[in-house]
């Protein structure tokens, strides 16, 4: 029996959708499983919506302005999409809830999300056709006139409501390979998604994009940042936690250098099958043809990869006898998630060695002085690395503060909101000055959705402002019972806790701890108070 995840954020109408799409797939005799309704009181939640995530075959997206920015249905999706790669399911039907396909996206969501058509619903009169042509995909069959397994619409037969009863050989046909559904779900009425952007925006849902007039410049950053990306042969290294603006400002590199007269690609090891990470070989043509992909350049791999030579030589040529001869300006290359190159000891090392020769070449060599590299990165480099070999002490650093109270009085301004000092004191003393919380606070607050006092009341509540937030936080933490473990270290003392090195830099680059010379602490009060009630030590 086919199973069935149903994303969705608890707001109308998606959670009367989600709860309508429930259950007319249970009434088809498929497995359903949507959150409200699915998990009992009192349950493991996070550990529920693992398990069922590694049981469905089948991922349903309602994609809605509201869950468009919640950090769980995100979360969701970056799993299933990571479970995919690895399992070949679930497959991901994305439905757009009154929410047009040129509404634009978060950046994770545009990652995971690229190239899977999606479909629009805009009233309960388009439900009953989006669910047929679902069950038509799942059951490999020509989608039915509103019948027996039409939504809300009663019928004659009621045997008919159990097709196993009626027909029990046809009830549930074989499902289509995936690669076949897929296939399908492209065919059906394509719809043109819209072309990645340059500037990659991060959550929340109100875009730093490149004319927003809520971008906080954090000077002298942006300058030095500006000043280097103009010299020949330039490196800048952009390391920061989660959610604290490093594509924002990567964006405003790229523009810059544009400006400039250089050529600007931005390129996230986020969109990599997990496939690619798996040997050196097949991780440099898949990094080698996506910068010719996005210099709209035909793929010459085969011209250029020889086996007689190592895989770095052939990346190192491809480059220098192709792409960088094929144009007539600087290239810029941003490399945003390269985090995710790091839990790859085997590929790390000599990736990162041969960014450190292309900087090294570009003091002497012509051709490499017109290659500028931008590096983003959440966490610490913690894997051993011969410092002649690595990327990460050159160039220019680039570390991303928390905001000050004054750049938190500014954007509070800029939202129309006359606080004083003693207001900004308070958000800050539960949140700090990171920008997200910052961002999001003010942002519901002039929009009247809340009030400071009511905000701080439930912040560090799942019933708050930040519950989808510290959700997110909590469920990746039980998936890593050793960083939890690490956390309930924390939440035991009001001290500074000193933790193994790598436990501290992850827990840094998910953003809930500083770091404190050799020990860590909470970064805010938010997390705090929140992880004290939720992971007290047994």
């Amino acid at each position: 029996m086919a199973r069935i995840f149903i994303s969705y954020r608890s707001r109308n109408p998606d959670m009367s959708l989600a709860q309508t799409f429930h259950d007319a797939f249970q009434a088809a005799g498929y497995g359903a499983f949507m959150a409200g309704e699915s998990i009992r009181l009192g349950e493991d939640w996070a550990k529920r919506i693992d398990l069922e995530l590694e049981r469905c075959d089948y991922f349903l997206l309602l994609l809605s302005e509201q869950s468009a920015v919640s950090e769980m249905v995100t979360e969701e999706v970056r799993r299933a999409k990571q479970l995919r790669d690895q399992t070949g399911k679930p497959m991901l039907f994305p439905i757009r809830v009154n929410f047009p396909i040129d509404s634009p996206l978060n950046y994770d969501l545009r990652g995971y999300l690229q190239r899977i058509q999606q479909r629009e619903w805009h009233s309960e009169a388009d439900t009953d056709s989006i669910f047929q042509e679902i069950l038509a995909l799942i059951c490999d069959r020509t989608p039915v006139t509103p019948t027996a397994t039409a939504i809300a619409t009663p019928t004659e037969n009621p045997e008919a409501t159990h097709p196993e009863e009626a027909h029990p050989e046809e009830a549930h046909p074989e499902a289509l390979d995936p690669p076949a559904i897929e296939t399908r779900f492209a065919q059906r009425e394509s719809v043109q998604m819209p072309p990645l952007p340059v500037a990659e925006p991060e959550l929340p849902g109100g875009q730093v994009d490149l004319a927003s007039q809520f971008y906080v410049e954090r000077p002298p950053i942006e300058a030095r940042c500006y000043e280097a990306i103009s010299q020949p042969g330039a490196l800048i290294r952009i390391k920061a936690p989660r959610q604290m603006g490093k594509t924002s400002l990567m964006s405003r590199i790229l523009r810059y250098g544009e400006q400039q007269g250089c050529l600007g690609v931005p390129l996230s090891f986020q969109i990599a099958d997990s496939v690619v990470f798996g040997d050196l070989d097949r991780f440099l043509k898949w990094f080698a043809a996506s910068v010719g992909r996005r210099l709209q350049l035909p793929n010459k791999l085969k011209d250029y990869w020889d086996d007689i030579f190592g895989s770095k030589d052939n990346c190192t040529a491809y480059f220098e006898e192709y792409l960088l001869q094929e144009l007539t300006q600087p290239l810029t290359l941003c490399l945003d998630e390269v985090d995710m190159v790091f839990q790859h000891l085997s590929i790390a090392n000599d990736f990162f060695g041969l960014l450190r020769n292309w900087h090294e070449m570009g003091k002497t060599s012509e051709l490499w002085k017109r290659f500028r590299l931008v590096v983003v990165h959440s966490t610490e480099v913690y894997i051993p690395m011969n410092i002649n070999q690595s990327p990460f002490n050159v160039g220019l650093p680039i570390e991303l503060p928390e905001f000050t109270a004054e750049q938190v009085q500014d954007l509070a301004d800029r939202h129309g909101l006359k606080w004083n000092t003693s207001q900004i004191g308070r958000l800050m003393g539960m949140v700090g000055g990171h920008p997200y919380l910052v961002r999001l606070a003010l942002y519901h607050i002039a929009r009247g959705d809340t009030t400071l006092e009511g905000l701080l009341r439930e912040a560090p509540t799942e019933a708050g402002l930040y519950g989808d937030h510290l959700r997110r936080h909590l469920w990746n933490l039980e998936q890593h019972p050793e960083l939890a473990a690490a956390v309930r270290q924390l939440v035991a003392t009001e001290q500074a806790v000193r933790l193994p090195s790598v436990q501290a830099f992850q827990l840094h680059s998910m953003g809930l701890v500083d770091l404190l010379g050799n020990d860590v602490g909470f970064r805010s009060e938010l997390y705090r108070t929140y992880f004290a009630d939720r992971l007290r030590s047994e």
